[in-house]
């Protein structure tokens, strides 16, 4: 048990760190310091914008539309490079069996980007998928964005940057 004497000889530092963290855990901290800045780079897109609502529901949609047509394997190798928190949003209503999903064609891509942008504030599903996926390009180790790209379709390809 601490006495009021006890707690006064804490470092200062100690309670400045305590008073400068947002949920009082390192790992929470960094990974809510990781989610902004990846959620920013996906507003610098103009189809996205600064609204931080819209840079998740775009994050979340294109996310899902990718993990479902990557094998179970390759899904769990991209979730391994992302945030914490960007980890989770990534797994949610996921289901492994009948993995990947077969779609083909950018325009089925697209459509399950927007089936999944659903409720959200209009957002043009081609732009989401470019802003996030321009993301994941500069934010995921080169190696593992071309084994991604060598799993889904050229048509879905096309929507990556352009090395």
């Amino acid at each position: 048990m601490l006495r009021k004497t006890d707690h006064d000889a804490l470092p200062a530092t100690t309670e400045k760190v305590n008073m400068m963290t947002q949920t009082g855990l390192d790992t929470f901290d960094r990974t809510l310091q990781q989610t902004h800045l990846w959620l920013n780079d996906v507003g610098k897109s103009d189809a996205v914008g600064p609204d931080t609502q819209r840079q998740f529901h775009a994050l979340r949609s294109v996310l899902w539309a990718l993990r479902d047509r990557l094998t179970v394997d390759e899904a769990f190798d991209l979730s391994s490079n992302l945030p914490l928190l960007i980890r989770g949003i990534y797994w949610e209503n996921y289901r492994p069996s009948g993995k990947p999903e077969s779609f083909r064609t950018r325009a089925e891509f697209l459509k399950k980007v927007e089936d999944a942008l659903e409720g959200a504030i209009h957002m043009n599903p081609e732009g989401a998928a470019r802003a996030v996926l321009g993301m994941i390009a500069a934010r995921v180790p080169k190696g593992q964005v071309e084994d991604i790209k060598r799993m889904v379709p050229e048509e879905i390809r096309t929507l990556f940057p352009q090395d």
